[in-house]
């Protein structure tokens, strides 16, 4: 199943993606947990696609490879970043070159208490991807990636969620620029594995229904100019930000 977002007349709803049709359902993440397919409810709807997710936390992950002393590392970034596939980001003239980041985003399905490596497949709702823009020009002032990370939508995210992707699939990343293919790669060169990734996060602190962990970005980023309409391709999952 694919899961989306709309805000419509009557607000926000949850939807399944068939085509072009988006047919509204019951809580995703309720069913999840139960075990079961979330029910429909009611006919096709049309409406604006919104971020396909609220999430309370938001956690990146540094790749460092096993030979690291610390082989996985994450930090938060705010949830207020994200925004949905089309919604224009303002780059930020005063922290030196954006670059956009190609990265998976796995968006957890239930309370991660108990999560493994062997179970992480388990809590996974489904995947979608994620556009971790940054100005890595402040790290030398800011190594907590605070003020890096923090430009208003500087987190797309979307367009939707698949539930069919799986944590063990080599997800192919795109990350293009005004039509220029700038960085091309998978998951699978990622240094540690995404279970890995979300067994150490679930080690540390308890993550729930909505929340995103983004993976990481294998040699998928490049530096993006004001103006230049950014396109990150996920497993064939297409989020779209025009910058300015």
């Amino acid at each position: 199943m694919r899961i989306a977002r709309l805000m419509t007349a009557n607000g926000p709803r949850t939807v399944r993606v068939e085509g072009t049709t988006f047919v509204p359902i019951g809580d995703p993440f309720a069913a999840f947990e139960a075990g079961v397919i979330p029910a429909d409810e009611g006919d096709a709807i049309t409406g604006v696609l919104l971020a396909p997710c609220v999430p309370t936390v938001v956690v990146g992950i540094a790749q460092n490879g096993p030979d690291h002393a610390s082989p996985v590392q994450a930090w938060l970034k705010s949830p207020r970043t994200v925004t949905a596939s089309g919604a224009p980001v303002r780059l930020r003239r005063d922290a030196g070159v954006t670059v956009a980041e190609a990265e998976v985003a796995v968006v957890i399905g239930r309370d991660t208490t108990g999560l493994t490596v062997e179970t992480a497949h388990e809590y996974v709702l489904g995947i979608t991807a994620v556009n971790d823009l940054s100005s890595p020009d402040r790290a030398a002032f800011d190594p907590r990636n605070f003020e890096s990370k923090s430009g208003q939508g500087y987190t797309p995210l979307g367009p939707l969620i698949d539930a069919a992707l799986s944590i063990d699939d080599d997800l192919p990343m795109r990350l293009s620029a005004d039509g220029e293919v700038r960085a091309e790669t998978s998951s699978n060169r990622l240094p540690m594995s995404l279970r890995e990734c979300l067994a150490y996060v679930a080690g540390w602190t308890t993550l729930g229904s909505g929340d995103v962990v983004m993976m990481g970005a294998p040699f998928s980023q490049a530096p993006v100019r004001p103006g230049e309409t950014v396109e990150v391709v996920v497993a064939g999952l297409r989020l779209t930000t025009p910058t300015s």
